[in-house]
């Protein structure tokens, strides 16, 4: 009760302060000097350069002003110790929710995380982040007003509409399109209430994923998609911009030759879950059929989004691996993942083949030219919670085969040049915005310093990680 009355409290203070005053939570702030000099740090790039070791970077009012081994300090700038440590630009996470799945049993309802998501974010070194989905629209487009307005504290949002999806829908709460005007409409509704970029899901028809996609690009928009009804390919001639999850796990139905055309059906039963169970032990990760994937994909210019996190499990998930997830977890979200967790261990062996299938299909796609983005959808058996899961990404993608200045481009800067913002934001270059996380250690020699962020600079403004969860320990899972 306590936390809960701390978060709520802190939220309530933010909803009543003027705009025109601090905007940040002053509890949350480590700094916000106009000059900040961070010193004798470790600095990975994002652009994908070897890191620089003894490095002095300057901030100058929310500016990247210099980097480099003999910068000079003015007097007046708060001077932060960087030595054994490692900065990093922002992470620009590109498959993010601000719902997380009830913890109760039953079909998957996506309820508002309004407190927790946007903190949980930017604590964890999420600077920019897009929903890819929204299950609580008008909740979305609140949380960005109060933080656009420094009245909460969160990532830069980019809002993706609610699912576009076929009928039956996909999940409960989704409207089903009626067809392919619907869809227009659809997108034409929540265009005009804020929403920037569209997101079709896996029963979507090809009529009308092709109207929603031209309707998006008339607008201005970008579409990305969960597929399974609209074969990846087919997507990618519809004009369709990015591409979630990969083949084996937002199902290609087009591997599975048995697909109905057109629908998410198998002939071992309905729904992408049945075709993901005829096409992850039955196609090879180098088969001819994706090898050509691979080779359309580059050819157009479609980025992959991984989201490795949230497909980790079965027997190598280790819920008490990161000791941080229980303590931020409300106690019937806890209860409710390990719940799930005994439920997939009669899935075992696929979950395992599914992650190993997919790491493969990810090195191939990027070794290919492929452009590869990063999100961790925190949504599945619920494991996966905002910001731990882009942290876990990391680590995961070293795993599959990467190099850390790769995986840290893949995170931050190949993510902002899909936004427009490559010029603003997502590498450590002078004149860039100073969104930055300090990692207290040496990311090179441990990836998984990536789960210790000290500090998190948004705009300049330098966050204090450890005050952000501590507001919200056990809260996660409930609001």
């Amino acid at each position: 009760m306590k936390h809960a009355l701390t978060a709520s409290l802190a939220f309530a203070v933010l909803s009543i302060a003027p705009a025109a005053a601090q905007t940040s939570t002053p509890s949350f702030i480590r700094t916000h000097a106009d000059i900040i000099a961070i010193t004798h740090v470790t600095v990975i790039d994002g652009a994908g350069a070897a890191p620089r070791a003894d490095q002095t970077v300057l901030i100058d009012h929310g500016r990247i002003a210099a980097i480099g081994r003999h910068v000079r300090i003015p007097a007046h700038a708060e001077q932060i110790e960087g030595r054994g440590k490692t900065l990093i630009p922002g992470m620009v996470g590109m498959h993010e929710h601000l719902f997380a799945p009830a913890p109760i049993a039953g079909p998957l309802i996506g309820q508002e995380q309004f407190i927790t998501a946007p903190l949980l974010y930017l604590a964890s070194g999420v600077t920019t982040a897009r929903t890819t989905g929204s299950m609580d629209p008008y909740g979305d487009l609140g949380i960005k007003r109060e933080i656009d307005a420094g009245r909460a504290v969160g990532p830069d949002l980019d809002l993706t509409t609610p699912y576009l999806d076929g009928s039956p829908p996909s999940i409960p709460q989704l409207y089903p399109l009626r067809d392919a005007e619907d869809a227009r409409e659809t997108i034409r509704f929540w265009h005009a209430r804020g929403f920037t970029s569209v997101k079709a899901y896996a029963n979507i028809t090809p009529d009308e994923l092709h109207a929603a996609i031209d309707e998006a690009h008339r607008l201005g928009m970008k579409i990305t998609g969960h597929l399974c009804s609209v074969g990846y390919e087919q997507a990618i001639a519809f004009g369709i911009d990015n591409l979630e999850h990969g083949p084996f796990v937002s199902p290609d139905g087009d591997l599975d030759p048995q697909r109905v055309n057109g629908t998410c059906q198998s002939p071992t039963g309905v729904g992408q879950g049945a075709i993901s169970r005829d096409i992850v032990p039955n196609v090879a990760w180098d088969d001819p059929q994706l090898t050509h994937l691979i080779q359309v994909m580059v050819a157009h210019h479609v980025p992959l989004t991984s989201t490795l996190s949230v497909i980790e499990g079965g027997s190598r998930l280790d819920l008490n691996r990161n000791p941080r997830l229980r303590t931020l977890l409300a106690p019937a979200a806890w209860e409710n993942i390990n719940r799930a967790r005994e439920a997939e261990r009669a899935r075992d062996g696929l979950i395992q083949m599914r992650l190993q299938k997919e790491m493969q299909f990810e090195r191939a796609f990027a070794a290919a030219g492929g452009i590869l983005m990063v999100g961790c959808d925190p949504t599945g058996d619920a494991h996966t919670i905002a910001g731990l899961g882009d942290q876990r990404n990391v680590e995961l993608l070293v795993q599959a085969g990467f190099t850390i200045p790769q995986v840290i481009r893949f995170a931050t800067l190949n993510g902002a040049a899909f936004e427009g913002r490559a010029s603003e934001i997502g590498s450590i270059e002078i004149g860039k915005r100073a969104d930055l996380v300090l990692l207290n250690g040496d990311l090179i020699h441990d990836v998984n310093v990536i789960e210790r962020p000290e500090i998190v600079f948004k705009n300049g403004v330098g966050y204090d990680s450890e005050a952000i969860y501590a507001s919200i320990s056990g809260q996660v899972g409930l609001h």
